[in-house]
């Protein structure tokens, strides 16, 4: 399980290219290594990865097809920053909000609003029935990052990015055309879902 709180930025230094099948090497930040062992879970880009080497700073992670397919994971190259999270600890403060690390899909960036005070950017999902779990004030975590959705229009939504938000992680390098991953707040996935069963069975027994 992961908070949303992104702990450091981590270059891509190798990549191993095979067929549905990658593995990534970064340079982890020193102070993200201690106690760090192989099988141990980080999130890269909000991608829940398992680590597989360690040779010093230098940690590798396999990428299954599936990852690869949901992933902006895929479009990574060498040289190119991840957000990185590793695993909560029981009893550590949870500042974001809980999330598995298990992406939903992609969003792309269609436009970004600076002002002196404010930087906001504006996302679409590529399917409109994704577009339930997108709730105004609702909780949403954008390439491993907990935030808070601000407008909903139709398939796009905005959030709002403090200057913390902006030197801590990748987003304030995000243009237009990109693609980020997005996971949605499984309670409200839950709620949603739950709601949506429930209604379909009343109009079922309506018809009946």
């Amino acid at each position: 399980m992961f908070t949303g709180i992104v702990q450091g930025i981590a270059p891509i230094v190798a990549i191993d290219e095979k067929v549905n099948f990658r593995t990534h090497t970064i340079k982890m930040p020193q102070d993200l290594l201690k106690d760090l062992h192989l099988g141990a879970s980080i999130a890269n880009n909000g991608v829940c990865l398992t680590v597989t080497k360690i040779d010093g700073d230098l940690i590798s992670f396999d990428l299954m097809q599936e990852t690869l397919k949901l992933t902006n994971l895929s479009q990574l190259k060498v040289g190119d920053l991840v957000n990185i999270e590793r695993a909560m600890q029981m009893g550590g403060e949870i500042g974001g909000h809980l999330l598995s690390g298990h992406i939903l899909g992609m969003a792309k960036v269609v436009k970004i609003l600076q002002s002196e005070n404010n930087h906001q950017i504006w996302f679409e999902m590529p399917e409109l029935v994704m577009m339930k779990y997108i709730l105004h004030k609702g909780f949403i975590a954008i390439d491993g990052i907990s935030l808070t959705i601000g407008e909903v229009k139709d398939r796009q939504f905005c959030v709002n990015l403090i200057p913390e938000t902006l030197s801590r992680t990748i987003i304030s390098r995000r243009q237009v055309g990109d693609t980020v991953n997005i996971e949605i707040d499984p309670q409200t996935q839950a709620i949603v879902d739950t709601v949506e069963r429930y209604l379909s069975k009343i109009f079922l027994n309506f018809e009946a």
